[in-house]
């Protein structure tokens, strides 16, 4: 039986955060932008194993980890830290609160790619 594909939007996080999203462990995920995604919009955790610094650079070596929903975006505040596995803080950064984690079982590789983009997933 073969799985239909669909257009779904990812964000790649690199190890081993994506997995600690995944796990229930990370609840925030902190950016310097807005998410500007619907609140009801899934979002595919795309993990990897360094930084994209560029725009429209790409790692090939991505894995897809889980499903989530950014329920909303607000200032990122020093007692965020430990929800967002931080080792830092800075001043206005953002939280993503993430929502409806759904872990991806087995290991699916996936393109990852800095900001939001789009990928075919089954």
């Amino acid at each position: 039986m073969r799985f239909r594909e669909k257009i779904i939007k990812a964000l790649s996080i690199v190890r081993p955060n994506g997995s600690r999203i995944a796990s229930g462990k990370k609840t925030l995920e902190v950016r310097r932008w807005q998410a500007n995604l619907d609140p009801a919009e899934d979002l595919l955790i795309v993990e990897n194993r360094r930084f994209l610094h560029v725009d429209g650079e790409e790692d090939a070596d991505g894995v897809a980890v889980a499903i989530v929903r950014v329920k909303a975006v607000r200032p990122f505040v020093f007692a965020d830290m430990q929800a967002a596995c931080a080792s830092r803080f800075e001043e206005g950064w953002l939280a993503w609160e993430l929502s409806d984690v759904r872990p991806i079982k087995s290991a699916l590789p996936i393109r990852a790619a800095r900001g939001i983009y789009e990928v075919d997933f089954p």
